[in-house]
């Protein structure tokens, strides 16, 4: 779907670029153009952006559990 229709940036390209780095909407403003020109698709594109990073699961430490017979 077309978030951006200004510069014809959509919800596919966003998550792209949060799996690539960006974690803000600054960063896709600066990198995409989201919100340059009538700033309409600002809070859907922050929408996409901020479930698209809750959806990225991060492991940062294992634990064994012991197994119980």
């Amino acid at each position: 779907m077309i978030v951006c229709v200004c510069n014809n940036i959509s919800d596919r390209e966003i998550r792209q670029a949060v799996d690539l780095g960006i974690s803000s909407v600054a960063e896709l403003h600066r990198e995409l153009g989201v919100g340059t020109m009538c700033g309409k698709c600002v809070s859907y594109a922050r929408e996409v952006l901020y479930e698209h990073l809750e959806s990225k699961t991060v492991v940062t430490e294992l634990h064994r559990v012991p197994q119980t017979a």
